[in-house]
């Protein structure tokens, strides 16, 4: 009722026209980095579009994987899982390899990558390195999301969608400018999911759930060349997911496992933006504020089998500033430099319940002449990791005829910290004696992290009539950071150590890795041909990874370590036209990424293809305006969609693989006035293919990729 009651008073403001959306000099949209006319830059980028956004019904950033070259995020876990590969690079916990910004604050917490992508005006992605100017986390590139400005778009809009799988959508916005130089804006949204996969062993679907999120924006261009633009969200979710199959003997079994499994998360985030526009330059802060709390609950074995539960409690604050001077005006010289920083607040929880069967096979098996009097035993684990940074940057260009050179160089320096404290109890006796004596573990201390970065970024681009060629090298790093999900492995061998009457000694090596860096060397070009008709963009790259983070399976959990080194080279072409009433476009992305160096205690495993990260990515869309008498309709458009992704290896050994496969979407959209509808279908030839691998105590599990999906979104725009 509530929702209801805010959609309706939505829909019953009326907004002022607008007299105008910029004041002369001052573009309060722009990007404070990186340039609106990326047919310039020396770099890869794909932008999609809001209209692609809706038409294609892409409701999050996983599903931008099919049309950016060499660009994967899966499907799989929960929302929690945001993993990114981008040419061949990626990580499964922690660190990810990609930055994401949304109106230029970036996203500090990798549980948040995953979000709705409502009234959105367009997404960048940029592939290769951009740390120079972003610094940490963007070795393989940055994500940009621009949300809907009240300056350029003024009205009413509202959106319901229904589908299979029990799936519903509702957004709502209104959009208003007062005066030409004020607007503010609003937007909701709901959804909720009965799920696809079925648990067979509880007889529930595992992975429906409900999600809500609420967005307002205000944007002001007082006089004096000033601009202000703050964007307040905040979000809330709680859905199941975790669809993991049973491997065995090359079969995939029914998902069953006994736990109910469950991710909530309520994010809040705050971005202001102010800019001052001086007649050579342009002076701009960007002000985050992002609070994060989330709990995940897992049955982490998977099995229908009782043997162990794991939860993690988060509760993050954090805080980032940027100020950036960058010159304005055509002339030859053109340059930015900036001081940013952040502070990150991180409490965690993390106990591991060990259950009947897990202290049978996992802890008494080892020691089959003891007992415990304990059905279940719990190993509490609890993290305080705040962390902090610095950085100074600076970036110049020159320009000489058609050429334009660019240099730029980054000084870094990261610290974090971690206080820890995992601890049990439990009582134990030799067979046939008595009574129980405790044995108490616990594993206390505090260890910490630090890094200093250079990376410095060269470019020339060489720029005629009908496009751009570029060259560039670039240097990349990801954060260190530390092995939390490592804990209840280190104190289930103390606790067996000490029931053996050895001494319990916890290593504190482990739950610690270091950054990984990484070169990014790249050549690339842009063509616009036939009056605009035609674009294509392309790229070579070719990159060395050195002190690759990379994830290792412990009994119980997951932990990263500093093993491996690796090379990446591969290839992107991407072409759109549109004549008349159709549009095409297409994507190629190949990818060869292979470990240089990377060994365990039983194998060597240089010159293995790198696990998670497809080979190939392909995109087919076209789009037709079809003629029809304007009483019927204002437009109705068909569109259709092939995308494919593959070869993906999945494990360091390179034994298990997803072979390359396609889904095929469409979608017929009609519009008429203010109101609107379409018909929509994905995965329509109900593909089975995979999304993730992984072994737990000795099992392999397997998570498929939704089946066919198809639903009506009707709209009204006013």
């Amino acid at each position: 009722m509530y929702f209801l009651t805010i959609l309706f008073s939505l829909l019953a403001i009326t907004p002022s026209p607008a007299d105008t959306v910029m004041l002369a000099g001052v573009d309060i949209v722009s990007s404070v980095k990186f340039s609106d006319d990326v047919a310039k830059q020396p770099y890869s980028v794909t932008t999609v579009s809001r209209v692609d956004i809706e038409n294609r019904h892409y409701n999050s950033v996983k599903e931008l994987s099919a049309v950016v070259p060499n660009f994967f995020q899966p499907d799989y876990g929960s929302r929690m899982t945001s993993s990114v590969y981008v040419r061949g690079f990626g990580s499964r916990i922690d660190q990810p390899v990609v930055g994401l910004s949304v109106d230029q604050m970036p996203v500090m917490n990798k549980n948040n990558y995953d979000f709705e992508l409502f009234d959105i005006d367009k997404v960048q992605v940029i592939r290769g390195a951009q740390s120079t100017l972003l610094g940490r986390n963007t070795a393989g590139g940055a994500i940009n999301v621009t949300t809907l400005s009240p300056l350029t778009f003024q009205g009413k809009r509202l959106m319901v969608e229904g589908g299979n799988g029990g799936n519903i959508r509702v957004k709502a916005a209104h959009y208003a400018a007062p005066s030409g130089n004020f607007g503010w804006s609003t937007g909701v949204y709901y959804s909720h999911s009965d799920g696809f996969f079925k648990n067979a062993y509880r007889g529930e679907n595992c992975d429906g759930g409900d999600n809500a999120a609420v967005r307002l924006r205000a944007q002001w261009l007082p006089v004096g060349g000033w601009s202000i633009d703050n964007t307040l969200s905040a979000g809330y979710l709680r859905e199941g997911g975790w669809g993991y199959h049973p491997f065995d003997k090359g079969r995939l079994l029914p998902i069953a496992y006994n736990e109910q499994c469950y991710y909530r998360r309520f994010s809040l985030s705050d971005g202001l933006v102010v800019k001052r526009f001086f007649d050579n330059f342009t002076f701009s802060s960007v002000t985050g504020y992002q609070y994060t709390s989330d709990k995940m609950h897992l049955d982490n074995d998977f099995l229908p089998l009782d043997y162990f539960v794991m939860e993690q409690a988060q509760r993050e604050h954090s805080v980032t500033q940027e100020v950036v001077v960058q010159s304005a005006g055509q002339g030859a010289w053109r340059w930015q430099a900036g001081l940013s920083g952040f502070y990150k607040h991180l409490k965690m929880d993390a106990p591991v319940n060990f259950r009947k069967d897990g202290i049978d096979h996992l802890i008494l098996e080892n020691i089959p002449w003891y007992s415990l009097d304990e059905d279940e035993f719990t190993i509490a684990s609890n993290f305080t990791i705040p962390a902090y940074g610095a950085a100074l940057y600076a970036q110049a260009g020159y320009t000489v005829g058609a050429f334009d050179f660019d240099a730029g160089l980054r000084f870094d320096y990261e610290y974090s910290s971690m206080r820890y404290n995992s601890r049990s109890l439990v009582h134990y006796a030799v067979n046939g004696s008595s009574p129980f004596t405790p044995c108490a573990t616990d594993f206390v201390g505090r260890t910490a992290v630090d890094a200093i970065e250079l990376l410095p970024s060269l470019s020339v681009t060489y720029r005629h009539k009908h496009g751009s060629l570029y060259a560039a090298a670039r240097k990349g790093f990801k954060a260190g950071g530390f092995n939390t999900q490592i804990f209840s492995d280190i104190l289930r061998n103390m606790m067996v150590d000490k029931l053996m009457g050895g001494t319990p000694v916890g290593s504190v090596l482990a739950t610690k890795y270091h950054p990984e860096d990484s070169w990014n060397c790249e050549v690339g070009g842009r063509l616009s041909l036939f009056d605009d008709k035609l674009s294509i963009n392309g790229a070579l790259f070719y990159i060395l990874c050195s002190n690759q983070q990379v994830t290792i399976m412990s009994g119980t959990g997951r932990a990263m370590s500093n093993a491996g080194s690796s090379r990446s080279y591969g290839a992107e072409l991407s072409a759109r036209y549109k004549v008349g009433r159709f549009t095409v476009d297409g994507a190629y992305g190949y990818t060869n990424a292979k470990f240089k160096k990377y060994s365990d205690d039983s194998y060597d495993y240089a010159g293995n293809f790198l696990p998670y990260a497809p080979q190939e990515t392909f995109s087919l869309n076209a789009a037709c305006n079809l003629p029809v008498p304007r009483s019927v309709a204002g437009h109705l458009v068909l569109s259709m969609g092939l995308n494919g992704v593959g070869r993906i290896y999945w494990d360091t050994a390179n034994t298990l693989s997803q072979p390359f496969y396609c889904t095929l979407s469409a979608s017929l959209s009609w519009e008429k006035g203010h109101f609107g509808a379409s018909l929509w279908g994905k995965n329509l030839l109900d593909r089975e293919y995979r999304t993730f691998y992984f072994e737990s105590i000795g099992n392999k599990f397997f998570s498929l990729g939704k089946p066919l999906q198809a639903g009506l979104s009707l709209y009204v725009n006013l």
